[in-house]
């Protein structure tokens, strides 16, 4: 009888066919070429994750993660250190005072805090340039502390906070070279362990990072080079003695350097006023000295004095703020310290001429005459304490340490280290920057109130002589109207000259230098 849906090609065939799980079973059935065990190469080849897969990663490992982490702490670490040189720069917190400019300090914890911070943001990129590059810092910097730790002068100026930066740079450079090292070993042992094999071979954005890596720390070591030259500019330098005496002043804080040539006395015996000068924008060596050796060699004055303010010449800076007040306070101190007692003719010129009025306030009886030229008046002050110098003086403080206009004047310019020290190339040294920077950051407050309250109490009977450049009056009407101003300094004006054609710095003209001359020997041997 034949079936509803018809017959089945097996029953057709007269035979049963194979069903297919029994066909499986037996082509799974164990024969002569079986292995006796599994093939572990298939297995693992099966089990193996691409070289781009995101979990090839050295950070599968306790120890990268953790050297990450401290790389992090001490990235933190010295943020805060590179805060501190930042502030110390405008408010010097107690303990933190360089007797140097304090920029070198904050350009090695800015080295120290870059070198960290490309580290991190290319942790898990080792590149064997970025290590030798980091060989070559650690070498430039150990050099670097070698040479402030042995230099005495250095060693002084910088004292513990430019040590500490130093060697922090340095071990920190060690630090990112051996972090840079074993991140190479734990992403060499997590691809052989995830995908079978070391990878070779760097996708773009890897070489991407590895170009921008290298590049980094190419600049990086240009900076350190050339502060590394700055640094033995400094240590050449420090062989030039200072012709005069240096004085612990402030607490024995910093030391200021005074220097005095001549007699005291005439041939008579008779005691005759010592000339104190006082520099301008620049320091007393560098044009005055010259004058008042030449006013000496000519009998115009029997001897005079000088005392680096702060930051000038072999003078240490002093902690911020520091205004006119405060400088002169020091400039006493050094000079009871040197034994000197006065009495005094004063003789200062521009800015210069604000301390000398607030040393004569504070020490009328012993002031016999007060010359000024081409003085700057209080109400000026505004233009030394603009911001805009501001930032332009803390801009050029910061790359002092490079030494872009110092290296190449010693290398092919022939400059001298008196020439850096207190000659006509001494405005690129960091501790006149800075000496200038904290001149700025206080000229409208403090030293403004300080010059203020000296004019009240200005001895009245004082003699007086002003001497103003007619090159200065004659371009700036408010200049002449200030000049006009300080001729009334006290009740005595004894002459107001106008040298014509000579520049703000008189002395630098035949003329002004006579001129200059002829009014202080007169006030030396003034008589009532």
């Amino acid at each position: 009888m034949a079936k509803l849906w018809g017959t089945s090609n097996d029953e057709a065939n007269g035979g049963s066919a194979e069903s297919p799980r029994n066909s499986q079973e037996h082509e799974r059935a164990p024969n002569e070429h079986t292995h006796l065990l599994p093939d572990r190469a298939e297995s693992a080849r099966a089990t193996y994750l691409s070289p781009d897969d995101p979990a090839v990663t050295p950070y599968n490992l306790w120890s990268v993660r953790i050297v990450r982490w401290l790389t992090i702490l001490l990235t933190l670490i010295t943020f805060f250190w590179w805060v501190i040189q930042l502030v110390s720069m405008f408010v010097t917190p107690p303990g933190f005072h360089t007797r140097g400019s304090g920029f070198f300090a904050f350009s090695y914890a800015f080295i120290t805090l870059s070198n960290l911070l490309f580290t991190l943001i290319f942790f898990a990129i080792p590149s064997k340039v970025v290590r030798i590059l980091s060989v070559v810092m650690g070498f430039l910097l150990l050099v670097d502390a070698v040479l402030l730790l042995s230099v005495e002068k250095t060693r002084h100026e910088e004292g513990w906070v430019g040590m500490v930066s130093v060697l922090w740079a340095f071990v920190m450079s060690i630090w990112v070279l051996a972090t840079d090292r074993l991140v190479l070993w734990g992403k060499a042992e997590e691809e052989e362990r995830l995908t079978g094999r070391t990878e070779t071979r760097r996708t773009i954005g890897e070489w991407s990072a590895v170009l921008i890596s290298t590049l980094a720390l190419v600049a990086l070591n240009i900076v350190v080079i050339l502060v590394t030259l700055t640094l033995i500019l400094r240590a050449l330098d420090a062989g030039l003695a200072p012709p005069g005496h240096m004085y612990w002043v402030d607490g024995d804080k910093y030391m200021m350097h005074v220097y005095c040539r001549g007699n005291s006395t005439d041939l008579k015996g008779n005691k005759l006023p010592t000339v104190l000068f006082e520099g301008g924008e620049g320091n007393v060596e560098n044009g005055l000295w010259q004058f008042a050796d030449s006013a000496l060699k000519n009998h115009s004055i029997s001897r005079y004095c000088f005392v680096d303010r702060p930051g000038m010449a072999w003078s240490d800076t002093a902690p911020s703020p520091l205004s006119a007040g405060m400088a002169v306070e020091v400039i006493s101190e050094a000079l009871t310290k040197a034994g000197e007692d006065g009495p005094w003719v004063l003789m200062s010129a521009g800015i210069g001429s604000i301390y000398s009025r607030i040393f004569s306030a504070r020490h009328g009886g012993q002031i016999k005459g007060i010359l000024l030229v081409d003085p700057l008046h209080e109400d000026l002050l505004g233009r030394v304490g603009a911001p805009g110098r501001g930032f332009s003086l803390w801009m050029r403080g910061v790359i002092s340490p490079l030494g872009l206009d110092r290296i190449p004047g010693a290398l092919f310019k022939g400059r001298t280290k008196e020439d850096r020290v207190w000659g006509q190339y001494a405005y690129q040294t960091g501790k006149y920057i800075f000496s200038k920077l904290q001149e700025n950051l206080v000229a409208e407050s403090l030293s403004k109130r300080d010059v203020a309250s000296s004019r009240t109490i200005q001895y009245p009977d004082t003699p007086l002589t002003v001497i103003s450049s007619g090159v200065e009056v004659r371009k700036d009407g408010e200049w002449e109207k200030k000049q006009r101003d300080l001729t009334h300094l006290t009740r005595k004006l004894q002459y107001w000259d106008v040298v014509a054609g000579a520049p703000h710095q008189v002395w630098d003209t035949l003329e002004g230098q006579q001129m200059i001359e002829r009014r202080l020997n007169q006030l030396v041997y003034y008589k009532k």
